[in-house]
C-alpha cells in the first residue's frame, strides 16, 4: 500500500478520529488507536499531531470542512447524492435545499454529526479547545448570514444565528434526544415543511 503525502495523511487521521468519537465516543479516541484504525505505522498520529487537544482540534477542522462542503453541494461520499448547494433564489428553493441538507446529515451524515455532538462537549469543558470550536462554528454562520441576506432579510446576522440554532437543536433531537430511536425515519417532504417554517421564522420582520 502505497504511502499517502502529509497533506492527505492529516486528512486520514482527522476521518478516522472523527469515525472512533462517533463509534465510541472520546474515551475511544487515542493516538494508537487511530493508527489501528486508519492502519497507519504506530507513532503516525502522534508525529502529526502530538497531543489528544491537537488531535480533536483537527477534528473540529475537518467536521467544519465537510459541513461546509455539503453547504456548497461539495463531493459526498460514494453512497451517498450530492447534497444540494444552499445559494437559493427564493425561500421555497432555500428550504429545499435546507431539507436536503437536513436530510443528509440525519442519514449518511449521521455518524458525522454525532462526533461533532461529542466534541462539541468536549470543548465546553476545556479552554484549550473553545478557540477551535469557536473558530470552526463562525463558517457556518457566516455561509447562513449570507443565505438569509439574499433572502432579504435586514437583520441577516441574526436570522443566521436563529437558523444555525434550530438546525443543531433539530439535529441532536433526532439523532441523540430522548426520542430518537423512535422516532419514524427521516422523510425528506417532513422536513421540507420544517425547513419552509424555519425560514419564515428567522427571516420575519422582528416585532
Amino acid at each position: 500500500m502505497s504511502t499517502p503525502p502529509p497533506a492527505d495523511r492529516r486528512t486520514l487521521i482527522a476521518d478516522t478520529a472523527i469515525g472512533l468519537v462517533a463509534a465510541a465516543g472520546l474515551r475511544g479516541l487515542t493516538h494508537r488507536a487511530v493508527d489501528g484504525a486508519a492502519e497507519l505505522p504506530a507513532g503516525s498520529t502522534s508525529y502529526y499531531f502530538r497531543t489528544r487537544t491537537a488531535l480533536i482540534a483537527a477534528c473540529y477542522q475537518r467536521l467544519a470542512e465537510l459541513d461546509l462542503a455539503d453547504v456548497d453541494g461539495g463531493s459526498p461520499p460514494e453512497s451517498a447524492p450530492p447534497a444540494p448547494a444552499v445559494t437559493p433564489p427564493d425561500r421555497e428553493a432555500a428550504a429545499a435545499a435546507l431539507a436536503g441538507l437536513l436530510y443528509r446529515w440525519l442519514t449518511v451524515g449521521r455518524e458525522r454529526q454525532l462526533a461533532r455532538f461529542e466534541l462539541s462537549l468536549e470543548a465546553a469543558r476545556n479552554p484549550e479547545l473553545q478557540a477551535d470550536l469557536h473558530r470552526a462554528g463562525r463558517g457556518a454562520r457566516a455561509r447562513a448570514a449570507g443565505i438569509a441576506e439574499a433572502l432579504g432579510s435586514d437583520r441577516p446576522q441574526e436570522a443566521a444565528e436563529l437558523l444555525v440554532a434550530w438546525t443543531e437543536g433539530l439535529l441532536y433531537d433526532r439523532l441523540a434526544g430522548a426520542l430518537a430511536r423512535s422516532r419514524p425515519a427521516p422523510d425528506l417532504a417532513e422536513l421540507a415543511d420544517v425547513a419552509r417554517r424555519m425560514l419564515a421564522a428567522a427571516l420575519a420582520d422582528p416585532a
